[in-house]
């Protein structure tokens, strides 16, 4: 019994010691494996890097505006008479002074071809009244009347030459027509509807602005008008005209640009959202917006450094500004020639190894023109 007492122990000590050389083989692998992952490093994350930007920025002031022509005129006939010919066709461009509609003018006509007969009368009368007079066989009354009845014939001779032009509606400007309002035969009293000119190419965008931006104003300055019937085109224009009061009711400034319209987006009536550079500039750092990492404390941005021969992001807290198309204003937070990441910033963290690559990095842009607009 004691000799079996032995055994067991014999084997429980050899157990033990197996277990120790175990348990000191696994800890020294252990720390080799510590060492060497301590000596591992992550390979650097490639991205794309964009410098802060000094520039110089007009802040922009919006407004609803409203297209006026430049020359626009609802056309009405200046007599009465019976339509005899329509010389146009609606919708056409004309030319200054092209006839649009004729008028009857067969009475006006006879009546000048009278007068036209008497005013050649009263100047053979008035000829041989000048011829008598150096004979004294007449008096000088009778020349003197002579005299008076030619101005008399001839002014009926214009008289009636000026009612028949008022028979004829011409363009008083070039422009375009639009719809027609007569008929052919139709009875017109003085004053009736014809058609529609507007002058389009250039036009005007009139709006309002208050009063407090009266300083920043001047002849010259870049409007914008953004045309939502075109899906959203922007047209570029100057301002032409600022009025010299101020509505006493808004306490407004009215404001008027004018915009080349070869196409003729823009019509008479259309109203349209505008947006107005501002006379001063001021200075401003600019990076793309895509480099900004919202967050519940604020926004920051990865700022690229060197460190030791590797480069590495810093997470910057900054304050924005104003945006305009793909660039953001910072107002605090970095300064001018700093390296930041452009994208891709919601799957890095600081202290992060990187390597420059732009070689897919967009293009941005401060007036960006996708090509689906």
């Amino acid at each position: 019994m004691l000799r079996k007492f032995l055994w067991s122990g014999l084997g429980l000590v050899l157990a033990l010691l197996v277990a120790a050389m175990l348990v000191l083989i696994k800890s020294s692998q252990f720390q080799a494996m510590a060492a060497a992952g301590a000596q591992m490093q992550m390979p650097p994350q490639k991205v794309n890097v964009a410098e802060v930007q000094q520039s110089q920025w007009r802040n922009r002031l919006p407004a609803v505006g409203t297209v006026v022509a430049m020359q626009g005129a609802q056309l009405r006939v200046e007599a009465e008479g019976r339509v005899k010919t329509i010389a146009f066709t609606a919708g056409a461009e004309v030319a200054s002074g092209a006839p649009l509609l004729y008028l009857d003018d067969e009475v006006e006509q006879a009546q000048l071809k009278e007068a036209q007969a008497a005013a050649a009368l009263a100047l053979l009368t008035e000829k041989r009244a000048r011829e008598l007079i150096t004979s004294h066989n007449i008096s000088q009354g009778e020349l003197d009347q002579a005299r008076a009845t030619v101005q008399q014939t001839q002014a009926q001779v214009a008289y009636i030459q000026a009612l028949i032009d008022k028979k004829i509606l011409r363009a008083p400007f070039a422009g375009r027509l639009g719809i027609r309002q007569v008929s052919l035969g139709q009875f017109l009293d003085k004053g009736s509807n014809v058609v529609s000119l507007q002058s389009l190419d250039p036009i005007y965008v009139e709006f309002s602005l208050p009063q407090r931006y009266l300083a920043l104003l001047a002849d010259g300055l870049a409007v914008t008008a953004d045309i939502d019937a075109f899906g959203g085109q922007q047209l570029t224009g100057k301002v032409s005209a600022l009025n010299p009061d101020l509505d006493p009711a808004t306490r407004n400034l009215r404001v008027q640009a004018t915009f080349a319209n070869p196409e003729g987006q823009l019509r008479p009536g259309m109203y349209v959202t505008v947006s107005l550079a501002e006379a001063q500039s001021r200075t401003v750092l600019l990076i793309p917006i895509t480099a900004v990492q919202p967050g519940a404390y604020g926004d920051s941005v990865f700022v690229v450094e060197k460190a030791g021969d590797q480069l590495s992001l810093r997470q910057q807290p900054v304050e924005l500004g104003e945006q305009r198309g793909d660039f953001v204003v910072v107002q605090k937070g970095l300064e001018a020639g700093q390296q930041v990441v452009s994208t891709g910033v919601f799957k890095l963290f600081p202290g992060m190894a990187v390597e420059v690559d732009n070689s897919l990095a967009p293009h941005f842009q401060l007036d960006p023109k996708p090509d689906n607009t």
